[in-house]
């Protein structure tokens, strides 16, 4: 059996016209890593906001901002009465499927629980 003649990778860079730069002709680099690394971005955030109305009970809002947003008692209070006295409040900040399934929740049960409590999303 016969082997063909080794041709090592400076001759064949030099028989292709090369200079014989194992990097495949590439001048004036001179480290191995080639690629930068690019940076990835935060998503974006979003603010959950609950709205004041007429008709929904204060402690009902108070078990809700408990229940769905993981908040203390004292917490909850605060910001119901914040959302009371000013008609909105910022409940949470958070990535667009977070808020969006907290907004789905809290007008899921306040509708179950025939009250017209509102909560809705904003980019921050």
């Amino acid at each position: 059996m016969i082997f063909p003649a080794t041709i090592s990778p400076l001759n064949l860079s030099a028989q292709k016209g090369g200079t014989g730069n194992r990097q495949g002709d590439r001048e004036g680099e001179g480290g191995l890593l080639t690629q930068t690394k690019s940076k990835t971005q935060r998503p974006p955030l979003y603010k959950v906001l609950l709205l004041n109305d007429d008709y929904t009970p204060m402690e009902f809002v108070v078990h809700v901002l408990e229940r769905f947003f993981g908040l203390s008692h004292a917490q909850a209070f605060e910001i119901m009465l914040t959302v009371h006295k000013k008609g909105l409040a910022v409940v949470g900040v958070f990535s667009f499927e977070v808020a969006e399934t907290k907004v789905a929740q809290v007008m899921d049960f306040a509708r179950r629980h025939q009250h017209p409590l509102q909560c809705t999303m904003e980019k921050e």
